[in-house]
């Protein structure tokens, strides 16, 4: 009698490691969080407000940093679909590249929000969070604008013009805005792009990386500013603006002769809000990740809860395959006369982490 009794313990036990060692069930209190990199400080502050907001919301959180490697980020995606998260926040590296693992994550019934960078070519990205991308770039215009009287002067100002990652919907809708907002004073001629490179294949920067910004703007100072100072540079983020400064700076810039020109940034980085307070830098957006991760908490409530998802935008943004629908928050900008209210009394930022 023991000996059967030993069995049949034997088989329920193996029978429960097979049940376990099989397909994860998708759980409703697992949410996966795939960011992009952590060599960004946006994306590290983005992920930890999620994960906070997220775990304060009662779910558990599944956060990884993809190394700007969009094997790993798939692997990553892979692995949270394995895991059971009944939905997947991605703010992608390349919006172009996720087809294959949304296909699965659909297949196991996990709805995908897509996370400030839009995902393309795929009918398998239920909803988009973001900030409106195209007002971004309409305020940067708006603030060269200003900053230069531009309807008031006749110039002419020197400008250069510079784009993101073209693997990054987002940087589209930056230019877009930024341009759309200067060209009739680029008609003109109150604004001159000595280089005559305005197109995104020319302007464009792999990665967002610094030092290809700043390779760039040490060409177009080379080539075209030996005689004469650049007045405008609009850098659509905060890393370009880095490495602008950096060849600026190289190039004498930031003297009496040669005053720092009008520059451009989004993210408010702790490294440019110190600039914008140097006067190397002249505005940034700032764009508040605890709104956007507030937001997205309460579409995830509401997909796990099968209610209605809130969204506020079901036109602008085409992935290729579908409207996606989404909710745009509104960004806002900040520069040296208005930092303190902005980043410090909001309490996004403390005094020290900008000294």
């Amino acid at each position: 009698m023991k000996k059967i009794t030993s069995i049949l313990m034997v088989a329920v036990l193996m029978f429960a490691l097979v049940v376990g060692t099989g397909c994860a069930k998708t759980s409703d209190n697992m949410i996966g969080v795939a960011m992009p990199t952590k060599s960004l400080q946006r994306w590290n502050q983005d992920g930890a407000n999620m994960k906070e907001k997220l775990e304060a919301a009662g779910y558990d959180v599944v956060l990884e940093y993809a190394d700007n490697k969009v094997e790993q980020q798939v692997s990553q995606i892979e692995n949270m679909i394995t895991k059971g998260c009944k939905v997947i926040v991605i703010a992608s590296i390349d919006g172009t590249a996720l087809k294959g693992v949304l296909e699965q994550a659909a297949k196991e019934d996990i709805k995908i929000i897509a996370y400030d960078r839009l995902i393309t070519d795929s009918e398998n990205v239920d909803y988009y969070a973001t900030f409106d991308n195209y007002l971004v770039g309409q305020i940067q215009g708006e603030y060269i604008v200003k900053a230069l009287d531009l309807k008031n002067q006749a110039g002419p100002f020197n400008m250069e013009v510079f784009g993101g990652s073209p693997d990054d919907n987002n940087a589209y809708f930056f230019n877009g805005g930024a341009m759309d907002t200067l060209k009739p004073f680029i008609e003109e001629g109150k604004l001159v792009i000595n280089s005559g490179q305005v197109e995104m294949e020319q302007i464009a920067i792999q990665g967002w990386k610094p030092e290809g910004a700043q390779e760039r703007m040490d060409n177009l100072l080379t080539a075209n500013y030996a005689d004469k100072n650049v007045d405008v540079v609009l850098s659509p983020n905060d890393s370009l603006a880095q490495g602008i400064v950096a060849s600026l700076k190289a190039a004498g810039y930031g003297s009496g002769s040669k005053p720092y020109p009008i520059l451009t940034g989004q993210d408010c980085d702790t490294t440019n809000v110190k600039m914008l307070i140097a006067g190397e830098q002249s505005m940034s957006i700032f764009k508040d990740t605890r709104t956007l991760a507030d937001q997205v908490v309460e579409m995830v409530k509401a997909i796990v809860e099968g209610k209605e998802v809130p969204v506020n935008d079901t036109e602008t943004y085409d992935n290729g395959v579908k409207v996606v629908p989404s909710f745009l928050c509104e960004p806002v900008f900040a520069d040296k006369d208005n930092y303190k209210a902005i980043l410090i009394d909001s309490g996004y930022y403390t005094e020290d982490q900008i000294k």
